[in-house]
């Protein structure tokens, strides 16, 4: 049964203070008669999966000055898009954005479908995104519910259950409340609520519109929910990298596989990441171990990097890989645990100098 007073609320709270976001339509001007565009609609969704907006922002922009509609971005060369998603991680997503760019531009006519279904179809959208362009583009009332709409679902109705058992009761409470009026703006009210007062620390539980309603609230319970099931501690893995030189100021670099992590990413030649690490260099070069390691992590593992640093002339041929010219190189198009790398070795040259 739908509570349409907890969505009244909730709209009339977002008419106010809804985020200002730059891919997003405020409540003034939808009601206006502006409509959002499902290309930064679905843009924005990618990027901002297990990322923050903070560190969306100035990605979305660059994109969207450099390729301004979805037939813009089909186009692309496929190393200029994944050097702009360089430090935004998961890359993957980079990958599915554009071959989910290429198929609307050749099977929808640029257009983006308005079908849930054929949404969730297209490469690199899964039940969440699927959900949030078809309420957020084309208000249709699709339950929309990322880690924000759980926590106020488990707060709003004080679910004890841990996730990620707790997610189809979760989503049957959220489903409940989505109204058939704005279902769009309302999703994006509940995010926003999660997100700016309802939030994982420290809830601002006497600002919130929704108090009155909160079971959590009324058992004192909320800074306890959701309840997660332990996760198992990440296992750390090991690996080489070896940064090469030549003395005119050229980088030798490889283009990662296409599957797997960093696929299709610019990156240093090196080893696979085990529990051990051992690689043959490239060439044979007076090569120098830097005295500190990278560490970085992944969503599953702890990585950390022995890297080894050499120069050469220009007549030597390595076995493995291509020089990009000082000019041609850019630390950016690097992903951060290669950046790291990159960034390790610099500092130490420096000091060095010093």
């Amino acid at each position: 049964m739908r509570d349409g007073k907890i969505s009244e609320t909730l709209l009339a709270w977002y008419d106010t203070h809804a985020r200002d976001l730059p891919w997003r339509v405020s409540p003034a001007r939808r009601s206006a008669g502006q409509h959002p565009d499902p290309y930064r609609v679905w843009l924005s969704e990618i990027m901002l999966q297990q990322t923050t907006v903070a560190a969306v922002r100035d990605y979305f922009h660059r994109f969207t000055a450099l390729w301004p509609d979805v037939q813009a971005l089909a186009a692309a060369p496929d190393g200029d898009v994944m050097g702009e998603w360089a430090g935004l991680g998961y890359y993957a997503r980079a990958r599915n954005l554009l071959k989910c760019a290429r198929i609307i531009a050749s099977e929808f006519g640029g257009q983006f479908p308005t079908n849930h279904d054929a949404l969730l179809a297209l490469p690199g959208i899964g039940p969440y995104t699927a959900a949030a362009i078809s309420a957020i583009a084309f208000d249709l009332p699709e339950t929309v519910m990322d880690g924000n709409v759980e926590r106020v679902m488990a707060r709003l109705f004080d679910v004890h259950s841990p996730l990620p058992t707790a997610k189809p009761e979760l989503k049957a409470h959220a489903a409940a409340l989505t109204p058939q009026n704005r279902p769009g703006d309302y999703a994006q009210a509940v995010m926003d609520l999660g997100a700016t007062i309802c939030t994982p620390r420290a809830p601002s539980c006497n600002r919130c519109p929704l108090h009155s309603r909160c079971r959590a609230r009324q058992t004192g319970t909320a800074a306890e929910l959701p309840k997660k099931t332990p996760k198992a501690p990440k296992p750390t893995r090991r690996g080489i990298v070896y940064l090469l030189q030549r003395d005119d100021g050229a980088w030798l670099l490889e283009r990662r596989p296409d599957s797997g992590l960093l696929g299709g990413m610019l990156g240093w030649p090196g080893s696979q990441w085990g529990e051990t690490a051992q690689k043959a260099a490239p060439i044979k070069a007076d090569w120098q171990v830097l005295p500190a390691e990278v560490r970085h992590t992944f969503t599953h593992f702890h990585l950390i990097l022995t890297v080894k640093t050499a120069t050469v002339s220009a007549a030597r041929n390595p076995q493995t890989g291509f020089f990009l010219t000082r000019e041609e190189f850019r630390p950016s198009d690097l992903p951060t645990v290669m950046r790291k790398a990159y960034d390790l070795a610099q500092s130490t040259m420096a000091a060095g100098v010093e």
